[in-house]
């Protein structure tokens, strides 16, 4: 547990400190319960309780009688005091959100990407696209606290700048992002890799502490992994963690870009599982919109007993499960989440995965794999860009108490 400090100068701290346990405690939080928590005398506890009041972040609930003595009067944090917004940029749907304090979804749009090569024209696109979000959610541009962006790395996240992610636009490359949409939003912006973000989502939405230490497996366009540490999301040194595609699943499988066999990304890729289920014929060229629509034809086949596609399904899975295991091997989280923009596809994959998780017979660990579904659905990556504006203004760390020598 973090401790609070009594200096003026730390004041900021406190108060982020303060609200974070408010937010964390459902049912509220008496002064006298966050001041035992936080180590902060009665009176700085208290100032910084008005404070937060003051300026609208929580609320007082009625009080509780418990016994002799003054009745406790929990603090409750207002989800609507503020709000943030999430944009996924996917090579076949862009998504877009707002969400408020608990991470609660309050609004959403999706739409197909614009097909241009200016990338001039697709920042002003997306601009705009925030600005009808809000208009329609009935948001006011001060209740905002940023933008978050999710993007296929590869990504420079301290500067928000794209460099070359295959998977979206060629007029996304090299783009400086997060200036250019700060410049044209007039918010602050946040850019991050979107299974980080997936992570990061999942993390904020799990109040009880249960994913602590998990991967989070992300299933969209491309397969990726976001890791989270002591409740902290593992970034990397330079922000691209959790690339798995070129984990080797399948030794005699068919051939990756990276010239070996058998690779997770090549096994479990969208539309392989469409060619083997009968729903593409093979070697199709197809657009990953394309590819997006036929899922759902897959997905209403499988619904509907198909066996070859249920069988691919269950094939799919089995490779999953089986980097997954190595994921687990070397990290020893033991809790495992699946999700992303195409998981819902592959319906029964979740169930078949588990089941293949627990008869490895290559499972190192000794407390068994715990496998969960994303909270969050299919916008788990746009949520998670929002959880990011949240994140960084809700959670107090130490490094904010720095002093910067000039």
């Amino acid at each position: 547990m973090r401790r609070g400090s009594n200096l003026p100068a730390v004041g900021t701290y406190n108060q982020t400190l303060v609200l974070d346990l408010i937010r964390r405690a459902p049912e509220g939080a008496s002064r006298s319960e966050l001041a035992a928590l936080t180590g902060l005398s009665a009176q700085t506890l208290s100032n910084v309780a008005r404070r937060l009041v003051d300026e609208g972040w929580v609320v007082e609930g009625t009080p509780v009688a418990a016994g002799p003595g003054k009745p406790r009067t929990p603090l409750r944090l207002d989800p609507t005091a503020r709000c943030a917004i999430g944009i996924h940029l996917d090579p076949a749907v862009d998504t877009l959100v707002v969400v408020d304090l608990t991470g609660a979804v309050v609004a959403h749009s999706q739409r197909t990407p614009r097909q241009t090569d200016d990338t001039s024209e697709l920042v002003a696109d997306l601009a705009h696209a925030v600005e009808e979000l809000l208009r329609d959610a009935g948001v006011a541009r001060d209740r905002v606290l940023g933008v978050g962006v999710a993007a296929p790395g590869p990504l420079d996240a301290d500067r928000g700048d794209l460099f070359e992610p295959p998977l979206l636009l060629p007029a996304w490359h090299h783009a400086p992002l997060a200036g250019l949409l700060r410049e044209a939003t007039g918010l602050a912006v946040t850019v991050e890799k979107d299974v980080i973000a997936a992570m990061v989502g999942e993390l904020w939405t799990d109040t009880a502490g249960a994913l602590d230490d998990a991967i989070f497996v992300y299933y969209g366009a491309g397969v990726g992994a976001g890791l989270a540490v002591d409740g902290s999301p593992l970034r990397g040194r330079t922000g691209n963690a959790g690339d798995i595609a070129h984990l080797v699943v399948e030794p005699d499988g068919p051939e990756c870009g990276c010239g070996q066999h058998g690779c997770l990304g090549v096994a479990i890729a969208p539309e392989r599982l469409l060619v083997d289920a009968g729903v593409l014929p093979p070697k199709s060229v197809v657009t990953a919109p394309e590819i997006r629509a036929r899922l759902a034809e897959f997905a209403a086949r499988s619904g509907a007993g198909d066996r070859r596609v249920q069988a691919t399904v269950t094939k799919a899975a089995g490779s999953l499960a089986r980097g997954i295991v190595q994921m687990n091997n070397l990290l020893d989280a033991d809790v495992v989440v699946v999700g992303g923009p195409l998981w819902a596809s592959l319906r029964g994959a979740g169930a078949a995965v588990a089941r293949a998780v627990s008869e490895s017979s290559e499972t190192a660990t000794v407390r068994g794999i715990r496998l969960l579904e994303s909270r969050l659905g299919t916008d788990v990556a746009a949520v998670g860009a929002a959880c990011l504006v949240l994140d960084s203004a809700l959670t107090a760390r130490p490094t904010d108490l720095l002093i910067a020598s000039r």
